[in-house]
């Protein structure tokens, strides 16, 4: 019989085998935040559309194409987050964090794009994002950068590439963009239909194009880098002194230039060749218009949101562990009595003992049953109560998965102790 529900197309489940290296992610990328001093900011999942139609540009192809918009009941048009820089600007500025302070911030949680859906790349994806306000300077761009290569060692992932680029200011980059569309109007019959469509509204996006037949016109385009301001020249430079300072590698890309509107000055994206087309991990740059663009004061910004689909592909080639859910103690109830008074025992035992991952037996079964459930489970020791051991006020230790003796039985107070022991030496 065919199933009734399915997920929607790009929209997927993530299942208990899967979820442990999310938590293993998760987790770590929280206390590399924590350690550089990032607070976590939690955002709605619908926004007015107008926020991201200004702050991302209405000739993107997120606005144009991707974005999952809808009318409300009262007609307003609201859209569900393809990003969360916008949203997390909009925060700021609603509730007065920008004022005459500095702020480092992240979130985390899904976004949405209408795309094809194909690996790395779904309809509900999920980011941690990191943004720093207040500060204008080369050092907040490295620093972040240090962060996320911080967070690579501590993941484990090592084949990741570092692409920097300046887009320089808004003023460098319009008279750059007079060129670009001049060059690239020169040369009209070897754009293709997208590059076409972008000549004249996002002209910096075809030199991001992915078609293969376009990539001599593209690698002969002027190079913004030759067209920058003295101010960002000065910032570009010394960011690479600081990177350097640090021992981070990474290489200029002059074609780099983001799929966003908002970005100016320093971009970067890590990328690898493990994930096939979907080769980019984390992204981001400074943003130092956009504050004002959406209605706040002249505040500078940088920031970067990292996909986490794709680190989790890469976890899982790698073989990194993930968060360890196994139960440490299956706890098997044998007769009424016993059944009666487990459910006490193993809240006592979690009181007591914090760390203990602890499976009661639920359902009933006898004996073997509920024996066979605990070495299924893959607790590493099973906790028997039966008649005898409820009369005496003991708990019976059982053994399950390496030679730590036999099975013994131990006043209930001394088993807290005994199984206190056994975790304090587990790996």
């Amino acid at each position: 019989m065919a199933k009734q529900f399915q997920a929607i197309r790009g929209m997927n489940d993530i299942l208990p085998a899967e979820s442990m290296h999310w938590q293993a992610l998760e987790t770590t990328t929280r206390e590399v935040l924590a350690a550089y001093g990032y607070h976590e900011i939690r955002l709605p999942l619908v926004e007015k559309t107008e926020l991201f139609a200004r702050s991302i540009g209405e000739v993107t192809d997120i606005v144009e194409k991707e974005m999952y918009t809808f009318n409300d009941r009262n007609g307003e048009s609201l859209t569900l987050r393809p990003e969360g820089t916008a949203g997390c600007v909009r925060a700021c500025i609603e509730h007065g964090l920008l004022h005459n302070q500095t702020q480092r911030l992240w979130y985390a949680g899904p976004m949405f794009r209408y795309e094809k859906p194909q690996k790395g790349r779904y309809r509900q994806f999920h980011q941690i994002g990191a943004e720093a306000y207040g500060m204008a300077g080369p050092d907040i761009d490295a620093e972040l950068i240090s962060l996320t290569a911080r967070l690579w060692r501590r993941l484990g992932i090592h084949n990741v590439t570092l692409q920097l680029n300046s887009l320089g200011s808004n003023v460098a980059r319009t008279a750059y963009r007079e060129r670009l569309v001049a060059y690239f109007m020169a040369r009209h019959g070897a754009l293709d239909e997208d590059s076409l469509r972008r000549l004249h509204t996002n002209p910096l996006r075809i030199l991001d194009s992915k078609n293969p037949a376009m990539r001599t016109v593209i690698e002969e385009a002027p190079s913004l880098l030759d067209h920058l301001d003295t101010e960002s020249r000065v910032h570009f430079e010394t960011l690479q002194g600081l990177l350097d300072s640090t021992g981070t590698t990474y290489e200029i890309n002059p074609r780099l230039v983001r799929g966003l509107d908002y970005y100016s000055q320093t971009v970067f994206e890590w990328v690898t060749d493990t994930l096939g087309a979907q080769g980019t991990i984390c992204a981001g740059g400074r943003y130092d218009a956009l504050i004002e663009q959406l209605g706040g004061q002249t505040v500078p910004g940088i920031g970067f949101a990292m996909g986490l689909e794709r680190l989790v592909a890469m976890l899982a080639a790698a073989d990194q562990p993930g968060v360890d859910l196994t139960p440490h103690a299956y706890l098997i109830a044998v007769g009424d009595a016993a059944q009666q008074a487990a459910l006490a025992l193993a809240e006592r035992l979690r009181d007591q003992l914090p760390v203990l991952r602890l499976r009661m037996n639920c359902g009933g079964g006898g004996f073997k049953a509920q024996f066979r459930r605990a070495d299924h489970s893959g607790a590493r020791f099973a906790l028997i109560l039966a008649e005898n051991e409820v009369s005496a006020g003991a708990l019976a230790i059982k053994p399950l998965r390496d030679s730590q003796g036999e099975q013994i039985t131990l006043p209930q107070d001394q088993a807290v102790d005994w199984l206190r022991a056994a975790l304090g030496a587990m790996p």
